[in-house]
């Protein structure tokens, strides 16, 4: 079967929808699959080209069997709406450019968000009536008025409409969660449109390791409790609650914890400012880092935060860095309701923590460090139910039904 994949993001970017495209599409290739993804040169988070790599007008690599065109938009900071919409627009306008006359596609599939890359898997459907799996990975326009970075307006109504007729338009719908699924249903869509395909991990990077002592050592962590925060810095993760949390520990004597917030964003310029001001040297601003790391930086971590602002739209997001801790058997500390919660919970992963609440989150470290990290252990539970290769062959079988079905 021959897919071509529409995706803003693909690695070396580290974001979890990079990720999850990167996963799936080498294990359908590796079934016999042609799969060709078309994406932006790298730039996420910052807005600003990678080394190695020219914002051009197209490129062609071979990754791991998958065939990658990159093609030139708009670059833009994850941050500023105006300026990423021009950045959604212009990936719309020319990915659907250099997709239009492509032959021997039996099947697309575009995942959301961002908005716009979606709009071009309908656009092309339409065009080229290619079979056109849509994937949701977060209910968009709805969570960034839930974010704070719009409200309710004309616009966002209009955005609602476009919302709508995306899904419409799709042949089927592929989610990450059953909450997304309850979420597009109560938008008047058929439940037998939509399946769901949540993440997972990949267990042979992702395991338990003895320790990272050098890790630890380079970012102040000798002989402290370190609680991590390890993803995207944005104005979704309320992360102001660790710096209040942090606030608490100077003024109260608790010197023996260290928050890390390994990642980047909109919102870390603000929150390391507002860190350097009030003189919070009991927490580490690491950037962002190669996925390669990761496994080093969860190991060296006593603990990991996962947390979403509180909202009742955040309740049904999965946050897929859990698979990852999980497997690494390292504590959680679960800021996210709904489905993520229970996952945690009936892995036996991690302690359950009120978002936006910093009083809390230092409650959760005392119970962890009471009960030792040796307490908690989520592997046996992903590699049961959240392994990687499981959920990719999961979504192939979908997308092979729907391809053999317009065929």
């Amino acid at each position: 079967m021959r897919i071509l994949f529409l995706s803003h993001y693909f690695p070396p970017e580290v974001n979890a929808p990079a990720t999850r495209t990167y996963e799936h599409c080498k294990r359908w290739v590796a079934e016999g699959n042609e799969v060709t993804v078309v994406t932006c040169f790298p730039n996420c988070p910052e807005g600003v080209i990678y080394q190695g790599y020219k914002n051009s007008f197209r490129s062609i690599d071979r990754i791991d069997g998958i065939t990658l065109l990159r093609i030139w938009t708009y670059i833009a900071p994850n941050k500023g709406f105006l300026k990423r919409i021009c950045n959604y627009l212009s990936y719309m306008i020319c990915s659907f450019f250099h997709c239009i006359t492509m032959r021997n596609v039996d099947l697309i599939i575009a995942t959301s968000p961002q908005f716009f890359c979606g709009w071009a898997g309908v656009l092309l459907h339409w065009f080229r009536k290619w079979p056109f799996i849509l994937e949701i990975r977060d209910i968009w326009p709805e969570s960034i008025v839930t974010v704070g970075a719009m409200k309710k307006s004309k616009f966002i109504r209009f955005l609602e409409i476009l919302e709508l007729k995306m899904y419409r338009s799709a042949d089927h719908i592929v989610t990450v969660g059953e909450g997304y699924r309850r979420r597009i249903t109560g938008k008047g869509i058929a439940g037998d449109k939509i399946s769901v395909v949540i993440n997972g991990v990949d267990l042979d990077r992702f395991k338990p390791l003895r320790e990272a002592p050098l890790t630890r050592e380079k970012y102040t962590g000798e002989g402290r409790f370190v609680c991590s925060y390890i993803g995207t810095v944005g104005m979704a993760h309320g992360l102001e609650v660790v710096l209040e949390a942090a606030k608490i520990c100077k003024n109260t004597g608790r010197d023996s914890d260290l928050f890390w917030i390994v990642g980047d964003g909109a919102q870390r310029t603000d929150l390391e400012a507002d860190a350097r001001e009030n003189g919070l040297d009991n927490i580490i601003f690491t950037g962002r880092l190669p996925k390669e790391e990761m496994p080093e930086i969860i190991t060296a971590s006593d603990c990991c935060l996962v947390h979403l602002k509180k909202s009742e739209l955040f309740g049904t997001v999965i946050p897929s860095k859990i698979f990852e801790l999980m497997a690494m058997n390292i504590p959680i500390i679960m800021a996210v309701g709904g489905e993520a919660q229970d996952i945690v919970i009936q892995g036996n992963a991690g302690v359950v923590m009120e978002p936006d609440d910093p009083l809390s989150l230092l409650q959760c470290i005392d119970m962890i460090r009471k009960k030792g990290g040796g307490s908690f252990s989520g592997r046996e539970y992903v590699a049961h139910n959240y392994n990687r290769n499981t959920l990719a062959l999961k979504m192939l079988s979908i997308i092979t039904n729907y391809a053999n079905k317009n065929r």
